[in-house]
C-alpha cells in the first residue's frame, strides 16, 4: 500500500511527539502522527487515569492493560532480574500514566548540554519554550514562567499535603534545608511543593493539552494502533516509514520523518532500520546503514527508600489523595555536582488502604541520584517489530554513583529517625527496614543492599544521545538530525545527553516545542 506524501511524519504521540506534531501542524505543514497504542479523545480517558493519585490505576487491570506496554521489561542493576518498566502507550504516551510531576530540570543541566556541544540548547534557548508550554497558576507572570500554555501547573496547598509530605518537610527544615516555593525557578533547590500538571484536581496529559485542539486543524492526522517497523530510505534520505496496523503492512511517505517513540522504541526503530551498532545489527542479520551507538547510553534515576509504618491519622483520607507533594533537591557534598540528589515524600500505598489492621498503612521516604553517571544498554532481541528489546539499565555501575547514594540513604535514615517523623509512625522505623539497617554499618554491606533493591523512577533517557558530531557517543546533532542520513530526526527523551536533575515529562515537552520551530 502506498499513500500520499506528508510534509512530516511523527512517530509517537507522547510528551515530545504530541507537542511537536501539534505545533508543526499549526504552522500549516501536513503532519501524520502515528501512535503504536490506542488513539482516543480527551473525554474518553478513563477516570482512574485522571485521579490525583496515579497508583489507583494499579487496581484497574483493564486500564493498565490499555495504556501501559505490558511486555517492556528492564533489569535495574546487574544483580537484578528483568521486571516491568512502566512506559505509556496510546495518545499522550507516558504523560497519560505517570505521576503528573511537572518539574523542570535546573538550568545547570542545559549549561552542561551546551558544554557537550549541543548548540541551541543553552538555558537562554530552552527557557522560552518551558514558558510557552505552561500555564503556571502561581508564577505565570514571572519572567522565566508562562501563562496560557497547554499544560497547567498546579501546586497542592500545604493543608492538603499527606502525612508523609508534612513529616519530610518538617524533618528537612529541622536539618537545615531551605524552603523554595518555586522549584521550577532556574536554580531551584531545597524543600519545595511538587508542581503537577493538573487542573481542577485532574490530570492534564499532552493528549489533552496539545492534541485535543490540534485535531481541529486540517493539517493534522492522528492514527492509533500503528506500530512502526522501520524507516524507509531512498539512497541516503529517509522518505517514510513501514508500519503495521490491524495486521496490515503499509507504508507512508514524507519529506521529514521524526521519531518520538520514546527512550525504548525510538532506538529500536532506528536499529531495525539499519542504524545502530554494526556488530549487533550484523548478529541479527540487519543490513547496516550507519554504525552509531544507538541504545548505548541509557540512564534513569536510581531510587532507594525507607519504609514508614503509618498511623491512621498520617494515612491518606481517600484513595484519590496525591501520592506525593514534596520534593527536596540538594547537593550531596563538597565537589559533588550541584543538586545531585533528590528526597521525595511517598504517601500511603493505595493498595494498603482500607485495612482494619493497625499499622498496616505504609508510606516511605525516598532518595534518588538526581545526577547519575551509570549507563545501561538496550539491544534488539529480534528484527521482528512485535518483539521488545532487552533492557539492562546497569544502575550504580559507575563508581561515582554508589558513594553518593550511600550518603543519601544515610541522610534519609537520619530524617526517618528524627522526632519530626516519629509522630507519624506506629513502630520504630528500624523494625520496618531490618535489612537496610543491618547494612548501614559498612559501605560494602550497604552497596550490596542497594544493588539488590534499588529501583528506577521511570525517567529513562539517552539511548539516542545528542552531542557534538565528532563525539563517539553521539547519535543526533544539535538539530536532532540522525548522523549520516538526511530527512530523519529523533525528538524525545532518548536524545538527552544525560538524565536531567528532574522528572522528564516537562523536559520532553519542551524538546517537542523547541524543535517545532527548528524543523526545516
Amino acid at each position: 500500500m502506498m499513500s500520499k506524501g506528508w510534509d512530516v511524519i511523527v512517530v509517537g504521540a507522547g510528551s515530545a511527539g504530541a507537542a511537536l506534531a501539534a505545533r508543526t501542524a499549526a504552522q500549516g505543514r501536513r503532519v501524520l502522527l502515528l501512535e503504536a497504542g490506542p488513539d482516543y479523545r480527551s473525554a474518553e480517558m478513563k477516570d482512574v487515569w485522571r485521579s490525583p493519585n496515579p497508583s489507583l490505576a494499579l487496581l484497574d487491570p483493564a486500564a493498565s492493560a490499555e495504556l501501559i506496554w505490558p511486555d517492556v521489561n528492564a533489569a535495574r542493576t546487574d544483580r537484578q532480574e528483568q521486571e516491568l518498566y512502566w512506559r505509556g502507550r496510546g495518545t499522550g504516551g507516558s504523560s497519560a500514566v505517570n505521576g503528573q510531576i511537572a518539574i523542570r530540570p535546573p538550568m545547570v543541566d542545559y549549561e552542561e548540554w551546551a558544554a557537550l556541544g549541543c548548540k541551541g540548547w543553552a538555558p537562554e534557548d530552552v527557557l522560552p519554550y518551558f514558558a510557552r508550554l505552561e500555564d503556571d497558576e502561581l508564577f505565570g507572570d514571572d519572567p522565566h514562567h508562562g501563562r496560557g500554555g497547554p499544560i497547567p501547573i498546579h501546586r497542592m496547598p500545604q493543608e492538603r499535603w499527606g502525612g508523609v509530605d508534612k513529616a519530610l518537610a518538617r524533618a528537612c527544615w529541622a536539618a537545615g534545608y531551605r524552603w523554595t516555593e518555586d522549584v521550577n525557578a532556574p536554580r531551584g533547590t531545597g524543600v519545595s511543593p511538587y508542581p503537577i500538571n493538573s487542573r481542577d484536581g485532574l490530570r492534564v496529559s499532552v493528549n489533552d493539552g496539545y492534541l485535543e485542539w490540534a485535531r481541529d486543524l486540517d493539517t493534522l492526522t492522528v492514527r492509533g494502533d500503528s506500530v512502526v517497523d522501520r524507516v524507509l530510505f531512498h539512497g541516503n534520505r529517509a522518505v517514510g516509514v513501514r508500519l503495521i496496523r490491524d495486521g496490515v503492512v503499509s507504508t507512508e511517505h514524507a519529506d521529514t520523518v521524526v521519531l518520538s517513540a520514546g527512550v525504548i522504541h525510538s532506538p529500536t526503530i532506528l536499529m531495525r532500520s539499519g542504524i545502530g551498532p554494526a556488530a549487533h545489527l550484523d548478529e541479527l542479520g540487519i543490513g547496516v546503514r550507519q554504525d552509531l551507538p544507538v541504545g548505548q547510553g541509557l540512564q534513569d534515576h536510581p531510587l532507594a527508600s525507607v519504609t514508614l509504618p503509618l498511623t491512621e491519622e498520617a494515612g491518606n483520607r481517600t484513595p484519590h489523595d496525591r501520592h506525593t507533594n514534596v520534593c527536596v533537591r540538594w547537593t550531596s557534598g563538597p565537589g559533588a555536582p550541584e543538586n545531585d540528589m533528590m528526597f521525595v515524600a511517598l504517601n500511603e500505598n493505595v493498595l494498603a488502604m482500607g485495612s482494619a489492621t493497625p499499622g498496616a498503612r505504609t508510606g516511605s521516604y525516598g532518595v534518588w541520584l538526581n545526577r547519575a553517571y551509570s549507563r545501561g544498554v538496550l539491544t534488539l532481541t529480534s528484527a521482528d517489530p512485535t518483539q521488545q528489546p532487552l533492557v539492562r539499565e546497569r544502575m550504580l555501575s559507575d563508581p561515582r554513583d554508589l558513594p553518593r547514594l550511600r550518603t543519601g540513604v544515610r541522610e534519609l535514615v537520619e530524617l526517618a529517625r528524627g522526632p519530626e517523623t516519629e509522630g507519624i509512625l506506629t513502630a520504630p522505623v528500624e523494625e520496618a527496614n531490618r535489612e537496610l539497617f543491618a547494612a548501614l554499618h559498612s559501605d560494602s554491606a550497604l552497596d550490596e543492599h542497594l544493588l539488590a533493591t534499588v529501583v528506577d523512577t521511570q525517567h529513562g533517557t539517552s539511548t539516542c544521545r545528542m552531542g557534538a558530531a565528532d563525539a563517539p557517543e553521539t547519535v543526533v546533532d544539535s538539530d536532532c538530525r540522525v548522523l549520516g542520513v538526511d530527512g530523519l530526526r529523533v525528538v524525545d527523551a532518548s536524545i538527552f545527553p544525560f538524565v536531567p536533575r528532574a522528572n522528564t515529562n516537562l523536559a520532553s515537552i519542551m524538546a517537542g516545542e523547541l524543535m517545532s520551530d527548528r524543523l526545516t
